[in-house]
């Protein structure tokens, strides 16, 4: 935001620097061609009857009724382009690891799903129990590091809008719990699940 009003403020003293200096050349290249412009327009306004002008706008609205609710004409026999198709679970996880780096939202996206992903795992290992969503992660056999454990709960129980991705002028990011590495993070849970079968 704030190179934002830097900016605004550099363009606003260059134009005052150069507002004197280029009247007269402003005056002759744009307010004498656009002036000359808007009478000729107020002349031709004025020289036709107001039926002409009735006219004229009705057949302008039916134009643009009649290309809104008409379907395109396409030549026989080309066929209308597909959708494109849909992405599996897969392809959109790796689209979210590449856009990680741009921002909090995609890092929380994956904090989300790994953290839904130990919370399957948890309910798998107690045998049926109830066991709400909103319960912490924690389970026999469970020791996440904290580090590892703060990231599978902010990503469950938390949103992308807890963190917000504000930065200061030339400042680095601030840390949040969703920095950690995600290979740690698969890697723990693939342990999980190996030990949950055992």
């Amino acid at each position: 935001m704030t190179r934002r009003w830097l900016a605004l403020a550099g363009v606003i003293v260059i134009a005052t620097l150069l507002a004197f200096p280029l009247r007269a050349a402003v005056h002759e290249a744009i307010v004498i061609p656009v002036a000359y412009l808007l009478w000729a327009l107020g002349l031709l306004y004025r020289s036709l009857s107001q039926e002409i002008w009735w006219v004229i706008l009705v057949v302008l609205v039916l134009l643009i009724l009649t290309n809104s609710l008409a379907p395109p004409l396409r030549p026989p026999g080309q066929v209308p382009p597909g959708s494109k198709p849909a992405l599996g679970q897969v392809q959109t996880f790796a689209g979210w690891l590449n856009k990680s780096g741009s921002g909090i939202y995609f890092k929380w996206l994956i904090a989300n799903r790994l953290g839904k992903l130990a919370y399957q795992i948890l309910l798998q290992r107690g045998s049926g129990k109830p066991r709400s969503v909103f319960d912490p992660l924690t389970g026999p056999d469970w020791h996440p590091g904290t580090a590892l454990q703060d990231y599978l709960q902010s990503g469950l129980h938390g949103s992308f809008a807890d963190f917000p991705n504000a930065r200061k002028f030339l400042a680095p990011p601030a840390k949040t719990p969703l920095d950690l590495d995600v290979a740690d993070a698969v890697d723990f849970l693939e342990s999980q699940i190996d030990d949950s079968r055992l």
